[in-house]
């Protein structure tokens, strides 16, 4: 810079033609006028290093695209990048909406991200889950982990999923774990959806049965005589039932963070909940489809009831 303010200063001097200034500083005539032009321009400062990065890019996101990606955002707050996308692809397909790569990116300049924890990996298990190859084939039930409400009460929220499509039957907040109150849920599903073949839980009570071999629980046993298969994962294995239990964090970081007023409230915000996961949220293993937009894709033709899909094989 003080190699440029002295070439500034001699040519002011009116000393030398601006050719053989140019050729005394060993610099182009055309770098001369350049730094001359910014001279006089900015002064001083005109004459630092100046970056070389286009001051425009040709695929910048626009204002208006970036604006509506982080408004969906802030509307749904634990979608990723690719759900953004896709739900914006369905709702605005003329739009050309820019890459997930891209709109994390953005997401983060926005400060709308929150890094992940690193958790060391389990090694493959060596009895995986066969695979589920039709709605209504396998449902999955379990007990996410009990809270307390705020007012003290404690909520044990049941949920109940169709292995193939991810759609979520059931999500009831109930006082305990007893199997009466889970047979009654289970009732009710049963007459809206139709019966499974296979009903995949973990070992605990009220699913298994705490005796010599769990082999039996008055709920299993039930399900026996309605000709249900019992499908139980192995101890310690809750990632046989990943699909369910990866189900139970986002259920836990939209419903219970924090905890509703009462019992009443928790269940409202699980309906509200069940709706969104179903109908709204696009699902990675699914191709970025709703659960409730495939199942519907895999029945024949019939009007949607009020409180779901009907499940049919």
């Amino acid at each position: 810079m003080e190699e440029r303010f002295q070439f500034i200063q001699e040519y002011g001097s009116k000393n030398w033609s601006f050719a053989e200034l140019c050729r005394r500083r060993g610099v182009s005539r055309k770098t001369g006028y350049k730094w001359l032009a910014r001279y006089r321009e900015e002064g001083a400062d005109g004459l630092r290093d100046q970056s070389r990065a286009p001051r425009e890019h040709p695929n910048q996101i626009l204002a208006e695209v970036a604006e509506a990606v982080v408004e969906l955002r802030r509307e749904y707050p634990l979608w990723g990048p690719e759900k953004l996308r896709a739900r914006l692809q369905r709702t605005m397909p003329e739009i050309l909406w820019p890459a997930a790569s891209t709109i994390g990116e953005l997401l983060q300049r926005k400060g709308l991200t929150v890094p992940a924890k690193r958790h060391r990996k389990a090694g493959p298990s060596l009895h995986p889950l066969s695979h589920v190859r039709e709605a209504n084939l396998v449902w999955c039930v379990d007990f996410k982990g009990w809270f307390h409400c705020g007012d003290g009460s404690r909520c044990d929220p049941l949920t109940l999923t169709d292995a193939h499509s991810r759609y979520l039957l059931r999500c009831r907040a109930l006082q305990g774990q007893q199997g009466r109150r889970v047979r009654d849920v289970m009732e009710t599903a049963f007459r809206e959806y139709g019966l499974p073949e296979g009903l995949r839980s973990d070992n605990g009570e009220p699913f298994a049965s705490a005796g010599v071999g769990g082999l039996l629980s008055q709920l299993s046993a039930w399900w026996l005589k309605l000709g249900i298969r019992p499908e139980r994962i192995p101890r310690g294995k809750p990632q046989h039932n990943g699909r369910h239990e990866r189900m139970h964090r986002t259920l836990k970081a939209a419903t219970t963070r924090p905890a509703a007023g009462n019992l009443r409230m928790q269940q409202q915000a699980f309906d509200a909940f069940q709706r969104e996961y179903n109908w709204e949220r696009p699902h990675e293993a699914l191709q970025m489809k709703t659960p409730g937009g495939v199942l519907c894709g895999l029945l024949s033709p019939v009007p949607q009831p009020a409180g779901g899909a009907r499940i049919r094989r």
